[in-house]
């Protein structure tokens, strides 16, 4: 488990800060309300609390599962798993002797990023595609939200790969 978890929290945040400005007017909160057939007064009232609430727990779900993409020392520890935990085993020499050596290594804010977009381009964006295309939705509606899932998951996966410290 990450030394400062309190980063998976920390990233939780983005999707609640980059929706805000990715779905407001001043960027393409008019393009999103006509692709959705909104209207102001359909977006008055609801429980914003819970609505936000649940957005920022979504989120750091989201950021907890994507430092096992962006961060690919965890994923040679799983793969020790559970012998790398016993004390003085040959798994758990073996594992500080490759974090010794490589530990630092695909660690900073560009490769998370670059992870982001990877993601949304192979599972994200294929996922609102095909949800889209039953909807009878167009590709107004396709590319305004994959466009938010790029910039919010490059900035979690840089965010977490760059500051995420593992013990």
């Amino acid at each position: 488990m990450a030394t400062n978890w309190y980063m998976f929290f920390v990233s939780g945040l983005i999707p609640l800060i980059i929706g805000a400005l990715w779905y407001s007017k001043m960027l393409f909160g008019k393009q999103w309300m006509k692709v959705n057939n909104f209207s102001e007064e359909d977006l008055q009232g609801g429980n914003m609390a819970m609505t936000l609430g649940l957005a920022f727990l979504f989120g750091s779900i989201i950021s907890f599962a994507m430092s096992g993409i962006v961060v690919h020392q965890t994923n040679v520890y799983q793969m020790m798993m559970p012998a790398v935990l016993e004390q003085g085993s040959e798994a758990q020499i073996l594992f500080t002797d490759l974090m010794t050596q490589y530990g630092e290594s695909h660690r900073s804010f560009t490769h998370g990023a670059l992870h982001g977009v990877i993601i949304t381009l192979l599972l994200i964006f294929p996922i609102i595609a095909i949800n889209a295309l039953f909807e009878r939705r167009g590709w107004g509606y396709i590319l305004v939200h994959s466009g938010y899932w790029v910039v919010t998951l490059s900035l979690i996966g840089g965010l977490l790969c760059s500051t995420l410290s593992w013990t």
